[in-house]
């Protein structure tokens, strides 16, 4: 049986109607009827083959919310009919050291849903059963599929490099990840300072949970910030002064990496060591980490400012996150 879906046929094109067979369902694999499906940042780098590892007919959509329709003979996680969730991962070997600790993007085998392999933005999507999340009670399956990439983007980081409710954090760019890092920090009992380039993002940050903002593009604001973190989150794509940042840091303090920055990022080693301070990355999570996030975000009722859009006008919506007119998350609907 066929499924209908919307692909990119080469590097950079605008999507067209596609139909392929996904062939025979394998034993510990399901197939979702995609009702909502988030555009993440990544979809347009992985159409436009930014990372070099488009695979074309391309599907995009890794942020899929559905109901189960098909099963394989061995699956027991899930079951037909019940709502779920799928991210950027769909599978990986689950026998590896790094799946054996719950690590499963460190998997050298790990499958992301729209890169060889058919992603979301279609009727129908399939994944390893280990991969598909069941979604909390009352948990708005608009505001929960932009969790599943960009949420768990930005809560992983917090809970890997243990960070505290003392601790005082900065998000950089209030945009698709930075306004659920702020929500996320803030629930977390942290004091959050938000960092854009945009001064008419101030009140809505206050509203999300920042305690303070800073426009980055002053530099006696960032200065004035001189010595005040503990961790500071770059949810950014945009090269900054990052030198100016790690002197933000406190002892001990990390500037980390979400965002795809692509320049390369240039500091003094000698700013590092003085205060044992240091720059990290982070991509995703684990599989206990997202189920651990979903239920932190139902229960703090950290949401996903989405706008909804139906399937059919993916490429209108593609439009708004390539030119970041999206406040804050496009979302598609079949």
């Amino acid at each position: 049986m066929s499924i209908k879906a919307y692909a990119a046929m080469a590097a950079k094109e605008t999507l067209q109607r596609f139909e392929y067979d996904p062939g025979p369902l394998g034993p510990h694999e399901i197939e979702v009827a995609v009702e909502y499906c988030g555009i993440c940042h990544s979809d347009v780098h992985v159409i436009d083959n930014d990372w070099m590892n488009g695979v074309y007919p391309l599907v995009p959509g890794h942020e899929v919310v559905g109901k189960v329709t098909r099963i394989g003979e061995h699956v027991s996680y899930v079951k037909v009919g019940q709502r779920v969730g799928i991210g950027w991962q769909c599978n990986s070997c689950g026998t590896c050291e790094w799946c054996g600790i719950g690590e499963e993007p460190l998997c050298s085998q790990n499958q992301a849903t729209c890169v060889g392999h058919h992603g979301g933005f279609a009727q129908s999507v399939r994944a390893n059963e280990r991969f598909a999340f069941p979604l909390p009670e009352g948990m708005k399956s608009e505001n929960a599929a932009p969790l599943l990439c960009g949420g768990i983007t930005v809560y992983s980081p917090l809970r890997l490099y243990s960070v505290q409710p003392h601790h005082r954090v900065g998000v950089v760019g209030i945009g698709g990840l930075g306004h659920m890092a702020v929500q996320f920090a803030n629930a977390m009992g942290c004091e959050v300072t938000a960092f854009s380039t945009s001064a008419g993002k101030a009140d809505e940050a206050r509203r999300l949970g920042a305690h303070e903002f800073v426009v980055n593009t002053d530099p006696d604001a960032l200065k004035a910030q001189t010595g005040k973190l503990d961790f500071i989150l770059v949810t950014a794509f945009a090269p900054l002064d990052w030198s100016a940042y790690v002197a933000m840091l406190r002892p001990h303090g990390k500037l980390c990496f979400v965002g795809a920055v692509l320049q390369p990022v240039s500091v003094s080693a000698f700013d590092l060591l003085l205060g044992y301070k240091s720059i990290c990355g982070s991509a995703i999570g684990g599989r206990t980490l997202i189920t651990e996030m979903l239920d932190f975000a139902a229960r703090n009722d950290v949401q996903a400012m989405t706008e909804v859009m139906p399937m059919d006008r993916c490429n209108e919506a593609l439009a708004k996150v390539r030119n970041n007119t999206a406040r804050y998350r496009m979302v598609l609907k079949n």
